[in-house]
């Protein structure tokens, strides 16, 4: 038996040994494993800008706050497709140079969202950049601090062609003849957070974690109809965040859709249309990006169905068809 209080030699062995033991199973067996991972077939990697935002994200240590996993139990289903796998981190893990690996993003805690899936959940630019700018403007309950570090406040006869105006309502910004500009290293954090997407597993075999927006479709699938969906559950979950639960928009940043000439057209043809392929017509409001790829044409016709019946709103429904019949339009258009 080892008698520690007087061979110290035996002991320094001994917690040399297991020190060298777990050092082996928790760090050097895993990173070994990592070189070894291969990415899912679809993924794609960062672009140099998306890296650059990677480093910003590490850098404004968003990992206190956010994670980057989605867990195989009930409560994760919001966040994503299925459960987080290595490969999944395959391109942000790549190691910087020789000498230096890329920072863990995986984070502990989320006193804000998981990430792993905010760039299908949230793909607009002009949202990001206010949300950075002022968390509250967007999302009135967030605890999330302000950046105002990654912006700048310039004359508007200063503003460059290239420069990225942020759509900052007139109740946190109202200074004539001053624009808030986004600087570069903000634009390089929001193009890393619409990097953020779940790849699909090859086969599709993603079904038994089917996060909120699919479950809905999925409970309502044996009607085949857009009046078998939940139009106002598919707005709080893609539409809300930017035009607000009560429809009234954010104004100076996103358009209200209460009293919408658009959304009340007896031709639902336009509405249809800026849903699918996005609208930027308007100066004195964001962009809103394209759903065309995100939705389907029964979740469309659900949604325009909600917001043409609510907040006042009085308009004919949207159906499926109606839908289907614009997007085939659509392509056309950009097949010619």
């Amino acid at each position: 038996m080892l008698n520690f209080h007087k061979e110290h030699r035996n002991l320094v062995l001994t917690a040399g040994g297991v020190f060298i033991a777990l050092s082996t199973l928790i760090a050097i067996l895993p990173a070994v494993q990592m070189q070894r991972t291969e990415p899912i077939p679809d993924e794609k990697p960062l672009t140099a800008n998306e890296r650059e935002g990677l480093h910003v994200y590490v850098a404004e240590n968003c990992m206190a706050c956010h994670t980057q996993q989605v867990r195989n139990i009930e409560m994760d289903k919001v966040w994503g497709n299925r459960p987080s796998i290595p490969s999944d981190y395959y391109y942000s893990k790549k190691r910087m140079d020789f000498w230096r690996q890329s920072p863990s993003v995986l984070g502990s805690e989320r006193t804000g969202p998981d990430l792993t899936n905010i760039g299908n959940r949230q793909p607009s630019e002009d949202w990001h950049l206010l949300h950075l700018y002022n968390p509250r403007a967007v999302v009135s309950a967030s605890v999330m601090p302000s950046y105002p570090w990654l912006f700048r406040e310039v004359d508007s006869a200063a503003v460059r062609k290239d420069d990225k105006i942020v759509a900052v309502p007139k109740t946190l910004f109202d200074k004539p003849g001053r624009k808030i500009i986004a600087s570069y290293d903000a634009l390089r954090l929001v193009d890393y957070l619409k990097y953020l997407k779940q790849t699909p597993l090859p086969g599709d075999n993603n079904d038994d974690f089917i996060p909120a927006l699919k479950k809905i479709q999925a409970e309502r699938a044996e009607s085949g109809t857009a009046q078998g969906l939940d139009g106002g559950k598919l707005y709080s979950q893609v539409c809300a965040a930017c035009h607000q639960e009560t429809g009234k928009g954010i104004a100076g940043a996103f358009p209200p859709l209460a009293g919408s000439t658009i959304v009340n057209d007896p031709n639902s043809e336009t509405l249809i249309r800026v849903v699918l392929q996005g609208y930027d017509a308007r100066t004195d409001f964001g962009v809103m990006p394209p759903f065309g790829d995100q939705l389907t044409d029964a979740e469309i016709a659900a949604i325009l169905t909600h917001e043409r019946s609510s907040w006042g709103n009085d308009a004919a429904p949207v159906t499926e068809e109606d839908v289907a019949k614009i997007r085939q339009y659509v392509e056309m258009e950009l097949n010619k």
